[in-house]
């Protein structure tokens, strides 16, 4: 059986984002959407126009591979390296903005794709199944661009 982790993270993602966008109306940017920054590193907001369902997309992988999780491990997840100073000092991390994550967490939460535990936030089997629906569509596409990766696909065992 193919899964998330058989796949590159960026093809999924991808996949992944454009089936929330098409098929799960729960799943919207909020008005404020088209001015918030992702992160304290970046002066403007996304130039795509879809990166809100690519946001969500990465966080689902995300909770597939590493659930339960919780916000503050999700805006680490998303951090980045920042510079503390001239050359001399080492840089530090900085975490993501969490009202991105939050409000993201919510509306899979409304769509049934993940779970609140006391834990954390872990995915449910409907999440499960879609993404290794999506994992596996994406390895099919991409044993046609490329023959030899056939054999990670699962034979077809036939009866006789």
């Amino acid at each position: 059986m193919v899964s998330v982790k058989d796949v590159p993270a960026e093809l999924l993602i991808r996949e992944l984002a454009k089936y929330l966008k098409e098929n799960v109306p729960q799943v919207k940017p909020p008005d404020w959407a088209l001015f918030v920054k992702t992160g304290p590193n970046k002066d403007r907001p996304p130039m795509q126009d879809d990166w809100w369902y690519i946001r969500t997309a990465a966080i689902l992988r995300r909770i597939y591979l590493n659930g339960p999780v919780g916000i503050g491990s999700l805006r680490m997840a998303f951090s980045y390296r920042a510079k503390a100073g001239s050359a001399v000092r080492s840089e530090r991390t900085r975490k993501a903005g969490g009202a991105v994550i939050r409000n993201i967490l919510h509306q899979l939460e409304t769509a049934g794709l993940i779970t609140k535990t006391k834990a954390g936030r872990v995915i449910t089997p409907q999440g499960k199944s879609l993404l290794d629906k999506i994992a596996l569509n994406t390895l099919k596409e991409l044993v046609k661009q490329r023959p030899e990766l056939t054999k990670y696909l699962t034979p077809k065992t036939t009866a006789e």
